[in-house]
């Protein structure tokens, strides 16, 4: 079977660690980390990766220092505002995915406003999973499609299912890397995920870089992807 690399997930952990190891604020670990994504995400693009999804901030992150959330959010707006230029000198789409609504207005406005800006652009789809949990998005798009259930096989259920998912246009993951030594998945993707390949690395986020990613997916090609068949 195919292991052609279309869709790259990663689960970015380890920034906090990475800045106590130092003695610094745990900030300091997520101020590296943005700009690993950046590199990560170059990377991508030179490589003709279609789409490159980053569990960003979860459902459950909200539950981590007021400070810290604060920090965040207004680092993720900087961030849009900054990258904007580099998405669309690298023809980089940017696509959210998760539940918006408890941004702030300014927030969900410069979101919405760089989707918007990138929808045309033809390269890398670079998705950042924002307030997402997986098990949150399976709840929104059966409320969606609950009342066109009536009937239906389950084979066409998985299809509508898929179809209403916040990825219906990326497709499923081929491979799952994690950073930071934790063998869990932790709510992410966890339809998508189904039949990827997954990788755990104890590298902290902070320290990752494009070349293990590059050995991380000469190991990816080299595995023999069955799907359920011989």
């Amino acid at each position: 079977m195919s292991n052609q690399l279309k869709h790259l997930a990663i689960i970015m952990d380890g920034n906090g660690r990475w800045a106590t190891n130092r003695g610094e604020k745990r900030v300091e670990g997520h101020k590296k980390g943005a700009r690993v994504v950046d590199e990560i995400t170059q990377w991508c693009v030179k490589e003709s990766i279609q789409t490159l999804t980053l569990y960003a901030f979860s459902t459950e992150n909200w539950k981590r220092p007021k400070y810290e959330v604060k920090f965040l959010m207004k680092m993720l707006e900087d961030y849009l505002e900054s990258e904007l230029e580099k998405y669309q000198k690298y023809d980089i789409r940017f696509y959210a995915i998760g539940d918006m609504e408890r941004f702030s207005a300014p927030l969900k406005e410069k979101i919405a406003y760089t989707q918007e800006a990138t929808k045309d652009n033809k390269g890398l789809n670079q998705v950042l999973a924002l307030n997402y949990g997986a098990r949150n998005e399976l709840s929104r798009a059966i409320q969606k499609i609950t009342n066109q259930l009536e009937g239906k096989s389950a084979e066409q259920i998985e299809s509508l299912i898929s179809s209403h998912l916040d990825t219906q246009e990326f497709g499923d993951v081929d491979l799952l890397i994690r950073t930071g030594g934790e063998r869990r998945l932790s709510n992410f993707l966890l339809w998508q995920i189904s039949y990827a390949e997954l990788f755990f690395t104890p590298t902290l986020w902070p320290d990752f870089t494009p070349s293990e990613l590059e050995e991380i997916i000469k190991d990816y090609k080299a595995r023999e992807r069955r799907f359920g068949g011989l």
